[in-house]
């Protein structure tokens, strides 16, 4: 079966390609052992180098990729640059701070040395979403390729222009041959690779179902996974926020990525002494996004990535104003060719209707009215996703209580929710497990290895512990 390029602009094929047959994707696999096997012996200091070129070919090409990332899942052009440079700014951090997450840990105890070391677990296989072409494959690719690992990629099905320039980057870069590729493959192919025993671990960005799916496998192979899945972020503003840059904010806030972001505010929880206020600005705000062709420097909002995105999210807001939502804007597919969705707002979607328990990946936002804190952060809680938060508040006591009550990754005071190579990233609950990015992210795919020497004249005066002792001579029970 042909993997398919299509432009959502235009709905036009532009390029396909066939899958890997099992015989070729074992080869790349069997390559990548190979690559892991002589990689370690690559200083780190040559990584870092190596990782700094890459970094300097994305800032010097960042037209043409932006180019290819708009014209294959369809974001604004401008975004499309931002994503590139963002990779840069992922290359560099892990070049200069992979050193010092790296590095030893030392722990004092009786012994003469003990410490912990940071050793790669080998290949990692990574299942990574359209949404982010370049920027969701970067932020583990970084982090594994510093950390010695080496790195497989099976990409979204219908970017796959984006998954072969992404292996060509990294080989210009001086990587050696094998670090990292990208295998075109078909679903169910996924679950053969990560079967083999070369495989040490993977990381997956995507749906609930794709989660599930290899999380279960992987957890039945005892192999380590990292979960990155879906998201329905709240976006909670008090009346002491600044209501002008709340509003401009939870207007981008949603629409970000045409509203195809994980952590694209979706669920906009308003206190009711200024929701009315709110509402009618943010209305505004979502009327006055341009939608259109994602090549012109003027558009806001591109096509959503794919006919079923439209689909499914054209279903999702008929099946709210069935149970008793208030559509105020937008709700409806625009004509013509292309996979444009309108800005739209929701009101009153009940609590017991399936829609708001789901995530609504486009420029469809849910407005709530609440009385008090107490009811904002319930409602704020009251979803199986977990991923991050956004809250506006000028009070330190609400501020507070966002901070240690809100269920989730990540919470964002008077800010705007985003990923940052310097910040671990993460959810909870059927927002996945795991960490990526920051030190927290490289050493998911490392092992913890302690190391203990012992020598009886050089103990550090610290006395052994008796339980310690007695573990040592007590013989196995089996």
């Amino acid at each position: 079966m042909a993997i398919e390029s299509i432009n959502p602009a235009t709905g036009r094929l532009m390029r396909s390609f066939d899958a890997l047959t099992d015989e070729a994707a074992r080869q790349k696999v069997a390559l990548a052992d190979e690559a892991f096997r002589s990689y370690g012996t690559v200083p780190l200091e040559h990584r870092a180098l190596c990782m700094r070129k890459l970094a300097a070919i994305l800032e010097h090409e960042v037209e043409d990729l932006a180019t290819l990332i708009t014209l294959e899942m369809g974001k604004p052009l401008e975004a499309a640059r931002l994503e590139v440079l963002k990779c840069a700014d992922g290359c560099r951090y892990y070049a200069d701070n992979a050193a010092r997450i790296l590095a030893p840990e030392s722990i004092p105890t009786e012994h003469s040395q003990s410490f912990v070391r940071w050793d790669p677990l080998g290949i990692v296989l990574a299942v990574m979403p359209w949404n982010f072409p370049f920027w969701q494959v970067f932020r583990f690719l970084t982090p594994a390729l510093m950390a010695g690992n080496v790195a497989l990629l099976k990409h979204a099905a219908n970017v796959p222009q984006c998954a072969l320039a992404i292996e060509s980057l990294v080989r210009r870069a001086g990587f050696p041959r094998g670090t990292f590729q990208s295998l075109l493959l078909e679903v169910p192919q996924v679950e053969t690779i990560l079967a083999d025993e070369r495989i040490a671990a993977v990381t997956v960005t995507g749906s609930e179902t794709a989660g599930r799916a290899i999380g279960a496998q992987a957890g039945w192979l005892i192999k380590k996974s990292v979960l990155e899945l879906g998201g329905s972020d709240p976006f909670i503003v008090m009346p002491s926020a600044d209501l002008d840059l709340a509003v401009e904010t939870a207007v981008r806030a949603r629409c970000v990525n045409s509203g195809q972001s994980c952590i694209a505010a979706k669920r906009f929880i308003i206190a009711d002494e200024i929701y009315e206020a709110f509402e009618s600005r943010f209305v505004a705000g979502m009327e006055a996004m341009r939608v259109g062709d994602p090549m012109k420097e003027d558009t806001d909002i591109g096509p959503l990535a794919t006919v079923h995105m439209v689909e499914r999210l054209e279903a999702q807001v008929k099946a709210a104003t069935r149970a008793g939502a208030n559509v105020l804007t937008g709700g409806e597919r625009m004509l013509g060719d292309g996979n444009y969705f309108e800005p739209t707002v929701l009101t009153g979607v009940p609590r017991t209707s399936a829609v708001y328990r789901e995530e609504l990946f486009g420029p469809v936002a849910m407005l709530f009215r609440v009385q008090d804190i107490n009811e904002a952060i319930e409602i704020a809680n009251d979803t199986p996703f977990g991923l991050a938060a956004s809250a506006w508040t000028r009070d330190p006591v609400e501020q507070q209580r966002f901070v240690s009550e809100l269920e989730c990754g990540g919470v964002f005071l008077n800010t705007m929710v985003a990923s940052d190579p310097r910040l671990p990233f993460g959810g909870i609950k059927r927002s996945g497990y795991g960490r990526e990015l920051s030190a927290a992210g490289m050493r998911e795919f490392l092992n913890a290895k302690t190391i203990v020497v012992s020598s009886p004249n050089s103990a550090n005066g610290t006395p052994a512990k008796p339980y310690l002792v007695a573990a040592r001579e007590t013989p196995p029970e089996h």
